[in-house]
């Protein structure tokens, strides 16, 4: 399963039983990246995708209904308890610092990830999000 996850400076994910942040362009990209696959998410998670034609999975624990080759947009889960069954992370970073509760949990340096592809661009309500993709 592939893991989607927008964090802060902090590795931070939720601040408040509340995402930390909501950018059109950065759904945008999600949607792009998952067309051809399928998109697991929580309730609160698919919110952001009201409206769209998009092939979502709803699941209060997305993580245990995903297969090889499917996306998890986790916001709400850390995704910790789950690495082992992940085949890649793509990270979006905010490129600031939000207050949160909720972090990434994920050392991905110390569990042998490496970043394979990045880039950077505008979003609707940031001036740069970064996109990075780390794999085993």
């Amino acid at each position: 399963m592939i893991l989607i996850a927008c964090i802060d400076d902090d590795n931070g994910m939720m601040f408040n039983n509340r995402r930390q942040s909501r950018d059109r362009e950065l759904t945008g990209r999600i949607r792009e990246l998952t067309a051809a696959g399928t998109l697991h998410v929580s309730s609160y998670t698919g919110q952001l995708f009201d409206g769209t034609d998009h092939n979502l999975e709803f699941d209060d624990d997305p993580f245990v209904h995903a297969g090889r080759g499917e996306f998890v947009f986790a916001e709400d889960i850390r995704p910790g308890p789950y690495e082992e069954g992940l085949e890649q992370i793509i990270l979006f970073r905010w490129n600031r610092r939000y207050p949160s509760d909720v972090k990434f949990d994920i050392p991905l340096s110390d569990h042998g990830w490496k970043l394979v592809r990045s880039r950077e661009f505008a979003g609707s309500s940031h001036d740069k999000i970064s996109e990075e993709v780390y794999r085993r």
